[in-house]
C-alpha cells in the first residue's frame, strides 16, 4: 500500500463483531486465539495508514478501535483479520459492527460499562477492556488519539456505573452457568463437578458451585500445575488433562472454559461416558470460545448442553427487570461520547503538532508503531 498523503483527514473507527451481530457458531470462527492474535497483530502493525489500534477479544466480542488514514485501510484491517480467521470477508461483512467517531467512542464507554454485555452491568468487561488497551500500549500501538479515548471511556464508564443501578442485582456468567444444573439436580450438594479450564472463568465457577454447597469439585487443565493451584485454593481435586475421557462418567457436571482452538469433549467421549452411566443425565456448560463441546453431543439422549448463547437468553430476564436503568445509562453514555469527541476534534493547548485528531490532519506516518514512537500520551 502507498504511502499516506499530507491532506488525507483520519478516521477514529470500531469494527468487529460480538454476540449482538453474531451468532455463536459464527463468533467461534471469529475468535482469535493465542496462535493466530500473535499472527494477526505482527500483520497489522505494518500496514501502513493505521496509525492506532488496539484489538479487545473476548468470549463474545472481537473489536478493533483504531485511528486509520483513510477507509482503505480499514478495508486492509478487515482483509487481514479474516485471512487470520481463514475465512472469507464475506461472512464478516454479514455480521459486522462499524462506527466512526462519536459512535465508537459510544460504542467503547457502552463496553466498558458493561451495557452491552450478555449479563447487564457485570463486572469482568471493565477489566477485560483495561488489559486490551495495556497491550496495545506494551505494543507501542496507541497514540494521542486513542490514548484519549480510552482513558475517558474509563471515566465515563465508572460514571455510568456508580450513577445508576444497572449493577443492582447483576449476575455474572459463573452465577448463571452454576444455577442451570438445578432444574436437573435440584439440589448440588450430592453433584460431582468437573471443571475444565483453570483460567478465571473457571476459577469464578468454583466459587460459585461451592457457594451453591457443592463438596465434589475436580479440576482438570492442559497445564496440570494451573489444575493443581486453583484445586488447592478451593480444596478441590486436579485430574490430568488427557485422563478427562476415561474419567467423564465419574462426574455430573462439567463446566469447560478451555482456549483450546478446537472442541475437547468429543461426541464419542460423551457417548461412551453415558453408556458407563444409564439412567444418569450428564450436563455440560460450555462457556468456551471457540466451543469445547462437540454441537453433535447436544443430540445425545441425557445429554444436556448449554452454551453462551443459551446463558444470553436467560440473561435477558435480568436485563429487561432493569430497562429504566439502562435507558438511564445510554444517555449517560451518548453525553459522555459527545463530550469526549468534542475534546479530541477541538484544537488544544495541550496537543503539539504531533499529535493526530480526528478532523485534524495528521503528517505522513507509514504505521501504527511510527505514530505511537511520536505519540505525546494527550
Amino acid at each position: 500500500m502507498s504511502s499516506s498523503t499530507p491532506d488525507t483527514t483520519p478516521s477514529l473507527f470500531v469494527i468487529g463483531a460480538n454476540h449482538h451481530t453474531a451468532p455463536l457458531e459464527v463468533r467461534e470462527k471469529l475468535a482469535l486465539t493465542a496462535d493466530r492474535m500473535a499472527a494477526f497483530q505482527a500483520v497489522v502493525e505494518r500496514i501502513k495508514g493505521l496509525h492506532e489500534l488496539t484489538v479487545l477479544n473476548t468470549c463474545n466480542r472481537v473489536e478493533f478501535y483504531g485511528v486509520a488514514e483513510n477507509p482503505a485501510v480499514i478495508d486492509r484491517l478487515q482483509a487481514e483479520f479474516c485471512a487470520a480467521c481463514s475465512l472469507p470477508t464475506t461472512l464478516l461483512a454479514e455480521v459486522r459492527l462499524y462506527a466512526e467517531g462519536s459512535e465508537a467512542i459510544a460504542h467503547l464507554v457502552a463496553v466498558a460499562s458493561g451495557l452491552e454485555s450478555q449479563m447487564l452491568g457485570e463486572n469482568e468487561i471493565f477489566g477485560q477492556v483495561k488489559t486490551a488497551y495495556q497491550t496495545a500500549q506494551d505494543r507501542k500501538t496507541v497514540g494521542p488519539v486513542l490514548n484519549r479515548v480510552f482513558q475517558k471511556a474509563f471515566q465515563g464508564a465508572k460514571y455510568v456505573r456508580t450513577h445508576t443501578a444497572i449493577t443492582v442485582g447483576q449476575v455474572s456468567v459463573a452465577n448463571v452457568a452454576v444455577d442451570l444444573p438445578l432444574n436437573i439436580f435440584g439440589d448440588l450438594r450430592n453433584a460431582r463437578v468437573l471443571l475444565l479450564g483453570a483460567g478465571d472463568i473457571g476459577e469464578k465457577t468454583a466459587v460459585a458451585f461451592q457457594s451453591r454447597g457443592v463438596e465434589s469439585l475436580t479440576v482438570a487443565s492442559s497445564t496440570l500445575a494451573k489444575a493443581m493451584e486453583l484445586a488447592t485454593r478451593y480444596n478441590a481435586a486436579a485430574l490430568p488433562f488427557e485422563h478427562v475421557p476415561v474419567h467423564l462418567h465419574e462426574f455430573d457436571i462439567v463446566v469447560c472454559s478451555t482456549a483450546a482452538p478446537t472442541a475437547v469433549v468429543t461426541h464419542f467421549a460423551v457417548t461412551t461416558a453415558l453408556r458407563r452411566r444409564p439412567s444418569q443425565p450428564l450436563f455440560f456448560i460450555d462457556l468456551a470460545l471457540p466451543r469445547d463441546v462437540e454441537p453433535e453431543v447436544a443430540k445425545l439422549e441425557n445429554a444436556f448442553v448449554y452454551n453462551l448463547d443459551d446463558l444470553a437468553r436467560i440473561a435477558e430476564d435480568n436485563r429487561a427487570a432493569r430497562e429504566a436503568e439502562v435507558n438511564k445509562a445510554r444517555s449517560i453514555v451518548s453525553e459522555r461520547a459527545q463530550a469526549i469527541w468534542r475534546q479530541l476534534a477541538l484544537p488544544s493547548s495541550r496537543t503539539s503538532d504531533q499529535t493526530a485528531l480526528p478532523g485534524r490532519t495528521l503528517g505522513t506516518p507509514s504505521s501504527v508503531s511510527d505514530l505511537s514512537s511520536r505519540a505525546t500520551g494527550a
